[in-house]
């Protein structure tokens, strides 16, 4: 699953990390790795904070351009930007609104897709636990709550 997603990232990095500038050629692969990473962290976070209900929501009705869940990845993986390979905070947020953004799209929907298995949610979030539990009795009670 967590391959797939870097597929997923990977596919989408065109015109925020391929086409910029601003990230070196030889950095590509790391920037997209962090962003998949930046990803995997949050969502992890989500889980281990309590905050699955919020989670299922997320992907259960996915209004993501204003969610705070997009804003923390987008940000997370903006600071990395900044951080690790000195891009400038404001071409650091573009880039990271520029990639994170339709990657989660691509994900909600992804995870929505029953031909899908990899990225159906309960998967998801059994991948996300480490596998320590199967999540879909949870996700099943709490998409019909």
């Amino acid at each position: 699953m967590f391959e797939k997603l870097f597929m997923l990232v990977k596919n989408n990095a065109g015109t925020a990390v391929i086409d910029n500038p601003a990230i070196p050629v030889k950095y590509h692969e790391a920037v997209i790795n962090d962003a998949s990473s930046s990803i995997i962290e949050v969502l992890k976070g989500q889980m281990e904070t309590g905050r699955i209900k919020e989670l299922i929501r997320y992907f259960q009705f996915s209004g993501i351009y204003n969610n705070s869940l997009v804003s923390t990845i987008v940000n997370k993986f903006a600071n990395k930007l900044n951080n690790f390979y000195g891009v400038e905070p404001a071409a650091a947020i573009t880039a990271a609104n520029n990639l994170i953004t339709p990657v989660m799209q691509e994900l909600v929907k992804e995870s929505k897709n029953e031909q899908n298995k990899d990225f159906g949610l309960s998967n998801l979030l059994s991948k996300l636990s480490g596998n320590q539990k199967d999540m879909s009795v949870l996700v099943n009670r709490m998409m019909v709550a």
